[in-house]
């Protein structure tokens, strides 16, 4: 019978064999276990976030724990075909136009992800329109707006606009990246910022299970 208190122990210490071995048997076993396989895993990423937060992990680290945790998602979700999982919500993620970075957003959405939420990732250099029409078609409750070059400030504070002008008014909007500040945050119009993906991640998180 899988350990779910150590898969949660080796997915925040980053243990890739160890999490993939526990999730090997949680496979032998049928797969009955796989929601707490699941919950272990994102639970560990909330300690990945944490050790980020403390100065403990870096960068590179939360770039592995997102790969670790999209590992052990595509593992388990076969075995989730047919177990009801619950999501906190829906998120849209786009890097905004005239930008094309995605490290910072790719980070970010395996956190949110591992949360329970599911993503709408739209990718880099997207419009206004596009993310109004995903939030039509999705019905997304939370919009986040990734940026690093200084000029995705503008683009975010039109986009924001054009969300708010289409009647999304209860679409909550976190922006983060470099150049966000708090006094730019309030000039595009959104509801927080961060440049932290964990603190970013928790922020969504903490929305959604309001």
């Amino acid at each position: 019978m899988a350990n779910f208190e150590e898969l949660k122990t080796a997915m925040g210490d980053l243990d890739e064999v160890l999490v993939l071995q526990i999730l090997g048997e949680v496979a032998a076993d049928g797969g009955d276990s796989a929601t707490e396989a699941l919950a272990a895993c994102q639970a560990g990423m909330d300690i990945v976030g944490e050790k980020y937060e403390s100065g403990e992990y870096f960068v590179a680290d939360l770039i592995f724990a997102g790969d670790l945790m999209a590992e052990a998602a595509a593992l388990l979700k076969p075995l989730l075909a047919d177990t009801e999982t619950i999501s906190l919500g829906k998120l849209v993620l786009a890097t905004v136009k005239g930008d094309i970075h995605d490290i910072g957003k790719n980070i970010v959405k395996a956190l949110i992800e591992a949360a329970g939420i599911e993503v709408f990732d739209l990718g880099v250099d997207v419009g206004a329109e596009a993310i109004v029409g995903c939030l039509q078609e999705s019905g997304a409750q939370v919009l986040a707006l990734s940026g690093v070059l200084t000029f995705a400030v503008e683009s975010m504070t039109e986009i924001v606009a054009a969300v708010k002008a289409a009647g999304f008014d209860d679409v909550k909007v976190i922006v983060g990246g470099a150049p966000v500040t708090a006094e730019y945050c309030e000039i595009i119009g959104a509801d927080a910022w961060s440049i932290n993906a964990a603190e970013g991640a928790g922020i969504c998180r903490d929305w959604l299970s309001a």
